[in-house]
């Protein structure tokens, strides 16, 4: 399932507003922005699980990511 989380952040990052709704949550709610992450994976056929999840966004090298991550880090 890691290829599905490589597939799944290039479709969630190509979407813009989606990406903004996600860090939003992540920052009120970082476990349910885990949760829709996988919700969203799961309706595209892309199941992830949040390790999967967690993994991917851990071996990416962009700032934009870290800084999601920093921001968001509470639950992911």
């Amino acid at each position: 399932m890691a290829s599905n989380a490589a597939e799944l952040y290039t479709r969630i990052s190509s979407n813009s507003e989606q990406t903004q709704a996600l860090f939003r949550q992540a920052l009120q709610d970082p476990s349910g922005a885990m949760q829709s992450i996988c919700a969203i994976g799961d309706s595209l056929g892309l199941p992830v699980t949040a390790e999967d999840v967690k993994a991917h966004l851990s071996s990416l090298d962009d700032s934009e990511t870290n800084q999601w991550l920093i921001k968001a880090r509470g639950g992911l």
